[in-house]
């Protein structure tokens, strides 16, 4: 999603069994790390359509203290997660990708993108740890390239005016964004 927004495809939808597959991967390991980019705006936006313009679901960026890593490593390697090499490995030692697909009615890959690093971070109503709004916003350029995304640009200018984008109901109105496309 770091490519330009296609207007013309606001409104699609993500894949429901994707999203709860991705969902469930990050309860079960959400008290090990904190969730950011596009699922930690998807945690912090009240319930909401799953408009594929409105965050980024492909993959699950994820901080993991120094001291949580092990741990981390071996629970995920217990749900069948393996290290996938990506076009990032060797430029950073703070950064791995994890995969495992996931059988369902049809198979769903399930990609856990590890940063390992201390950040700042709040808990959601859902009792998820996601990157504090703020230093998140940071990320975008450096660590994340969604910066497009509807949830974004709603929470840069909440931020701007000092309002917590945390759990605040503008985070889920995407009208003005779909208006564009009449």
């Amino acid at each position: 999603m770091g490519a330009p927004h296609n207007s013309k495809r606001y409104g699609e939808t993500w894949d429901l069994e994707h999203l709860a597959a991705v969902g469930q991967e990050i309860e079960s390991i959400k008290n090990h790390v904190v969730v950011s980019g596009g699922w930690a705006w998807h945690y912090m936006t009240p319930p909401h359509a799953e408009l594929k313009h409105a965050h980024d679901h492909k993959d699950a960026d994820l901080f993991v203290t120094p001291e949580n890593v092990p741990e981390l490593m071996a629970l995920l390697l217990g749900r069948g997660y393996q290290r996938t090499w990506t076009r990032f490995d060797g430029q950073s030692d703070d950064f791995h990708r994890y995969v495992r697909t996931m059988d369902a009615a049809k198979p769903i890959k399930v990609i856990l993108d590890l940063f390992t690093g201390d950040v700042p971070f709040v808990t959601t109503a859902s009792g998820v740890q996601v990157v504090e709004p703020r230093h998140l916003l940071s990320l975008y350029g450096v660590k994340h390239s969604s910066d497009q995304c509807f949830a974004v640009q709603i929470a840069k200018r909440l931020v701007a005016a000092g309002i917590d984008p945390n759990g605040r109901a503008e985070m889920a109105d995407f009208s003005e964004f779909l208006d564009c496309t009449s």
